[in-house]
């Protein structure tokens, strides 16, 4: 997984084929994932969630809020407890 600042996404690539993709809107402050997409012959195989896992450790990693606008990381985080601290709401609560 990689991030691609040029095109607002991070890139998943199998073999050097684009496999998947989870478009942004990024500020300082903020990165919101507005769409996922996984090539079809890719799906099933775990790319979604290796691009979700990805950004949001790199997002843990810079200090900044996710905002989940797309449904599968929204679906995705709210599997996946460990994650929920980086959301844009919980954070505004807990400086409330």
């Amino acid at each position: 997984m990689t991030d691609a600042p040029a095109e607002n996404r991070y890139e998943a690539r199998l073999e050097g084929a684009l496999a998947g993709i989870a478009q942004y809107i990024r500020t300082s402050e903020l990165i919101a994932f507005v769409h996922t997409e996984v090539e079809t012959r890719y799906e099933g195989q775990g790319i979604g969630g290796a691009l979700v896992k990805a950004s949001l450790d790199e997002a843990r990693a810079a200090g900044i809020a996710v905002l989940a606008v797309c449904p599968f990381y929204s679906g995705w985080i709210a599997r996946h407890p460990e994650y929920q601290d980086l959301l844009y709401e919980n954070k505004s609560r807990v400086s409330d």
